[in-house]
C-alpha cells in the first residue's frame, strides 16, 4: 500500500505528534508498505530518509505550548505537488485543523482522507472563527481517528461526527530491553526519581516537581531527581529550593531516555493539563519504572484508574510528594506496580496499534473502491 502521512509540526523538533508519525512510518515501512512523510522542517538535512520537507517554520503559541508550523503560498505549492505526485492509496493527515501542512494537504486531497486528532482541547478563538471556512474540507475526511477518549470527545463536540479511538504507539521492546545506566540507578538510601519534559512548559509540571521536592527530601534525604528535557536549565536550577537534589540532563537522545526510564525507581509525571494521551507514561511503564502521575483523565485511563501506576491530585505538590514517597517506602508494592504497568504497556505496542490503523486504511480503500464501482455502473447506463 502507498501511504502518505502528513505531520503539521516541525519534524526536527521533538514532540508527541512527530514521534507518533515517525514511528508509524517506520513500522509500516518495516511491514513492506511504501510510506512517505511530509512535514515542516527547519533543517531538512535532519529528516529521516522517508520524510520530505514542506517548507520553513514559524513558531506560534498553540494548546499551551509553542507549535512550529509551515504555511503560505510556497508551502501550499509544495504540498499540492507532493500529494499529486505521490499517488497514495491512503492520505493520512494528523491534526487536520492545524494551520499548517495538514490543513493544506486536506485542501489538496482528491481522494478520501484518514485524519488523526491528537488534541483534547480545541477552543482556539482563531480556529473557531475560521471553522465555517474549514467545514467543506472536513467532508473529505472518510475516517477519523482519535488517540484517546479525550481527543475523541473533542472531535465530537467541536468538529462533528465521531472517531474511532486508536492510541499512540510505543516500541515497547526497545524500552523493556534498554540497558540500565549505573550512574542513573538508585539504591535504598539514594533512590532515583525521573522526570521527562520541557522545563519552560508549565503544563508539563516541572513547577509541581520543584515544590514537591522538599517534602520528598525531608522524608528520604538521599533521594535524587533526574530531569531530562529542553529549557533554561540555569533558570530552573536557580528556582530550586534544594539544587543539590536535582541533576539536569538536558535534551537526551531516544536511547538515553529509554535507559533513564529503565534505571529509575519512580517516574514522576506531574503534568497539569493539555494532555490527550500520555505517551511518556507508556514509555516509563514499558521500561519497567513505577509511575506516579497526575490524575488527568488521559493519564487515569492509561494507568487503569491506578491499577498500573499511582495517581495523585493534579497540581498538588504535597500529593505528588506523598505518591512518590509511598512508592519509595514500599519496594515490594513498587515492583508489583511496575510489573503490572509493563504488562499493560503491551496494549500500546506498535504491532497492535499499527494493525488498528491499517484496518482503518483498508476500510477507507474498500469504501472508495465501492464508490468507483458504483460510478462505473452508472456511467454504463
Amino acid at each position: 500500500m502507498r501511504v502518505g502521512i502528513v505531520c503539521p509540526y516541525s519534524f526536527d523538533v521533538p514532540g508527541g505528534v512527530q514521534f507518533h508519525v515517525r514511528d508509524l512510518a517506520e513500522h509500516l515501512s518495516g511491514r513492506g508498505h511504501h510510506v512517505r512523510v511530509l512535514a515542516p522542517a527547519e533543517d531538512p538535512a535532519t529528516l529521516p530518509p522517508f520524510a520530505d520537507a514542506a517548507g520553513g517554520v514559524v513558531a506560534v503559541p498553540y494548546n499551551g505550548s509553542v507549535a512550529r508550523l509551515s504555511f503560505g503560498p510556497v508551502t501550499a505549492a509544495r504540498v499540492r505537488r507532493w500529494v499529486a505526485e505521490g499517488d497514495y492509496d491512503v492520505l493520512h493527515v494528523h491534526e487536520p485543523l492545524s494551520p499548517s501542512t495538514s490543513l493544506l494537504a486536506l485542501w489538496a486531497a482528491q481522494r478520501p482522507v484518514v485524519a488523526t486528532f491528537h488534541t483534547a482541547n480545541l477552543r482556539s478563538r482563531a480556529m473557531q472563527a475560521a471553522f465555517p471556512l474549514l467545514r467543506p474540507s472536513l467532508e473529505k475526511i472518510a475516517a477519523r481517528i482519535a488517540v484517546s477518549e479525550d481527543a475523541r470527545r473533542t472531535v465530537v463536540e467541536h468538529v462533528g461526527g465521531d472517531a474511532v479511538v486508536v492510541p499512540n504507539g510505543v516500541f515497547t521492546e526497545r524500552f523493556a530491553a534498554a540497558p540500565r545506566r549505573p550512574e542513573w540507578c538508585g539504591t535504598p538510601e539514594r533512590p532515583v526519581v525521573a522526570f521527562v519534559g520541557r522545563l519552560d512548559e508549565p503544563r508539563k509540571g516541572f513547577g509541581v516537581l520543584r515544590e514537591a521536592l522538599p517534602r520528598v527530601r525531608a522524608a528520604v534525604p538521599g533521594a535524587r531527581f533526574l530531569v531530562a528535557g529542553r529549557g533554561d536549565v540555569e533558570a530552573a536550577r536557580a528556582a530550586l529550593p534544594d539544587p543539590g537534589a536535582v541533576e539536569f540532563l538536558g535534551a537526551v537522545p531516544d536511547e538515553d531516555k529509554r535507559s533513564l526510564l529503565a534505571s529509575a525507581d519512580v517516574y514522576l509525571a506531574p503534568h497539569t493539563g493539555g494532555e490527550s494521551f500520555g505517551i511518556v507514561l507508556v514509555e516509563a511503564m514499558a521500561a519497567g519504572a513505577a509511575v506516579a502521575a497526575s490524575d488527568l483523565g488521559a493519564f487515569r485511563r492509561v494507568l487503569g484508574d491506578g491499577a498500573h501506576g499511582r495517581l495523585f491530585a493534579t497540581g498538588d505538590p504535597a500529593a505528588a510528594a506523598d505518591a512518590v514517597l509511598a512508592l519509595l517506602r514500599d519496594p515490594v508494592s513498587r515492583e508489583r506496580l511496575a510489573r503490572s504497568g509493563q504488562r499493560a504497556a503491551h496494549r500500546y505496542d506498535w504491532s497492535v496499534v499499527a494493525a488498528e490503523v491499517l484496518a482503518v486504511y483498508e476500510t477507507v480503500r474498500a469504501g472508495e473502491d465501492a464508490h468507483r464501482a458504483g460510478e462505473q455502473r452508472r456511467g454504463r447506463r
